[in-house]
């Protein structure tokens, strides 16, 4: 997902690396606010795909690390102040991201999809036209997507995307436009929203998810992408994308 950074990323340029050894514990922060990417449990612990993906590259780089939940507009000021060694919270890879930051090697690929009623229809973003279309502000869909496409929406932001599927829901907007896993989570979650909703399309464009780190801090970026170079061959994002996202 892409979500605005603030300015504050331009002096992350200046700010040197601190030494550390595999003995330190560092901080991840993740905007847990994504399911199934990265979200709170019942007890406040930040879980999903994004953070379990991260303790895997942990564990093969030999890296100790605990994840705290922290809001989006924070994370890279606590990345900055070196509050916080990693952020984790399904960091799209851009170029202007790449010239302010280190990120690692993609963990994820994803697309923007709509959410809609179930029985609703829409197989193309044209046919949002004139429609009211929810989603996060700052978000991918809303800031880039729907702009892009030269569709004209009534677009609806909300502080996150559950607020805009509890609008889709009350019916005080037409779709929701997010990230592909958030949609099939809310397609397919039980409770209030069961059976309510259909992933009505799924756009071709894909980003893609990595890892943040301090630019210039390159002993911490090579150990995970070593990481996520030894997840991969061993299979273990597979097993952690059966968990969270089904088969």
């Amino acid at each position: 997902m892409i979500r605005i950074v603030s300015a504050v990323l331009l002096s992350l340029c200046l700010c040197a690396p601190p030494a550390f050894g595999a003995e330190k514990r560092l901080v991840a922060v993740s905007d847990a606010v994504w399911p199934p990417m990265e979200f709170l449990d019942d007890t406040g612990r930040v879980i999903g795909f994004s953070t379990d993906y991260l303790k895997a590259v942990a564990r093969e780089a030999g890296l100790i690390v605990s994840v705290k939940n922290m809001a989006w507009k924070d994370l890279f000021e606590a990345l900055e102040a070196k509050k916080a060694d990693i952020v984790a919270s399904s960091v799209t890879d851009t170029p202007s991201r790449r010239r302010m930051l280190g990120l690692s090697a993609p963990y994820y690929e994803a697309r923007q999809a709509v959410l809609m009623p179930l029985g609703a229809k829409a197989t193309r973003l044209e046919d949002l036209a004139g429609r009211k279309v929810g989603g996060q502000i700052g978000a991918t869909g809303l800031v880039e997507t729907l702009p892009d496409s030269g569709v004209k929406v009534d677009a609806r932001a909300y502080d996150d995307t559950a607020l805009a599927v509890e609008a889709l829901a009350a019916g005080d907007v037409d779709a929701v436009i997010c990230d592909e896993p958030l949609a099939r989570y809310y397609a397919a979650k039980s409770g209030e929203f069961a059976g309510r909703f259909t992933v009505a399309l799924v756009t071709g464009k894909a980003e893609r998810y990595c890892f943040a780190v301090r630019k210039g801090d390159i002993a911490l970026l090579e150990k995970l992408n070593n990481g996520i170079k030894a997840v991969k061959a061993k299979g273990l994002d597979k097993a952690i994308a059966a968990k969270w996202m089904g088969n």
